[in-house]
């Protein structure tokens, strides 16, 4: 007759005390694992302290329940502050448990560090810059071939950011240009000047306000979509599986993004300069009597490069901080509606403080300069 297959060791498990000179705890696994459920004898000593580590190599059998079994175990560890070493357990067991870690409360609760605005400031400005440095090296990352860029994502997000916004685009900046040329022409008239009508609003649109109120309705439109989109993953915990898979979420989600905005950025911005400055014409014509040949002329007159790169420079950079800015927030969101809801508004208010900062900066370094 056939022998009998051997069968299997029941399930093991022992926590061993530290031995000399270490001082860390072991937890034993052994035998067959397959649905098993710890328990309440099964709970770590009291006297347990310092670091815990594991044993595996005993283990013969083991299913999907080692994880949550090897959790009821641990989390109350964890929560004490002990400091748990999965370098023991099989890889599949310990990318899980090393992604809940990070996440556990430690108990008992303290009374949270009440910070200044200053040093809230400070560690603003360190966490934006640490995702900067992100950005930059999944950049290098992509540039070397070592991550792939998702092509299909960024003509998506391309379309959005650059036709997607076109209609809200044309009515503010047509609103702003009217607006301008109806005020400075107010002025000019006192001294007999509605000639120059053309040049304040070429000069004013270009330069400044075109790219300045294209960040701010992409704050509100860009921005704010960015956030939610990317919190929701959070929420849903799909930026940690991504993690868990071997994906890094900058290269994968954020880079599309931000490279699409930086993509369509000029010509979006060309074309509010141009809605803009087109926009002065009714108010030049009808309310202060200025010819449209003369105020076409006048445009033309007033428009210069330099006026034109700057313009184009400064918006581009309006648009790449709406997209960090959205990104970022939507990366480090909570896990539930209301923070997602929160992280949106808060990618907004950041998107324009941060377009604000960067427009009173370069405004007085290019003035320094002489341009």
């Amino acid at each position: 007759m056939p022998a009998s297959p051997e069968p299997t060791p029941a399930a093991g498990l022992t926590w061993q005390p530290p031995v000399a000179p270490t001082t860390a705890w072991t937890l034993r696994l052994a035998g067959d694992w397959r649905g098993l459920v710890p328990a309440p004898v099964h709970a770590a000593p009291a006297a347990l302290q310092g670091t815990l580590r594991f044993d595996a190599s005993a283990l013969v059998q083991w299913d999907a329940d080692l994880v949550p079994a090897l959790w009821s175990l641990i989390a109350p560890l964890a929560r004490r502050g002990v400091a748990i070493d999965l370098d023991g357990l099989p890889e599949a067991v310990r990318a899980p448990i090393a992604l809940a870690l990070p996440k556990m409360p430690a108990t008992p609760a303290r009374e949270p560090i009440r910070r200044g605005p200053l040093a809230r400031a400070l560690g603003a400005l360190r966490e934006a810059l640490v995702f900067v440095g992100e950005v930059v090296l999944a950049c290098v990352h992509v540039l070397r071939g070592e991550r792939s860029l998702r092509w299909g994502e960024l003509l998506h997000q391309a379309d959005r950011v650059g036709p997607g916004s076109v209609p809200i685009v044309t009515l503010t900046l047509a609103l702003i240009g009217l607006m301008l040329a109806y005020m400075g022409g107010a002025q000019l008239g006192r001294l007999g000047a509605q000639t120059y009508i053309a040049g304040v609003v070429t000069v004013g649109i270009v330069r400044e306000l075109a790219g300045m109120m294209t960040g701010v309705i992409l704050a509100g439109r860009i921005g704010a979509a960015f956030a939610a989109e990317l919190g929701t993953m959070q929420a849903n915990e799909e930026i940690d599986a991504l993690r868990t898979l071997g994906v890094d979420p900058v290269a994968h989600l954020v880079l599309p993004r931000l490279l699409a905005t930086l993509a369509v950025a000029p010509l979006l911005i060309g074309y509010a300069m141009l809605v803009g400055v087109l926009a002065g014409l009714p108010a030049a014509v009808g309310a202060y009597h200025v010819g449209a040949a003369e105020y076409l002329h006048g445009c033309v007159e007033a428009l210069t490069w330099t006026h034109l790169w700057i313009g184009l420079a400064k918006g581009t950079l309006y648009l790449a901080l709406v997209a960090l800015a959205g990104c970022h927030e939507g990366l480090v969101a909570g896990r539930n509606a209301q923070a997602v809801g929160q992280a949106t508004t808060r990618a907004v208010v950041r998107s324009l403080l941060w377009i604000v900062i960067a427009a009173s900066a370069t405004t007085a370094a290019l003035q320094a300069l002489g341009y």
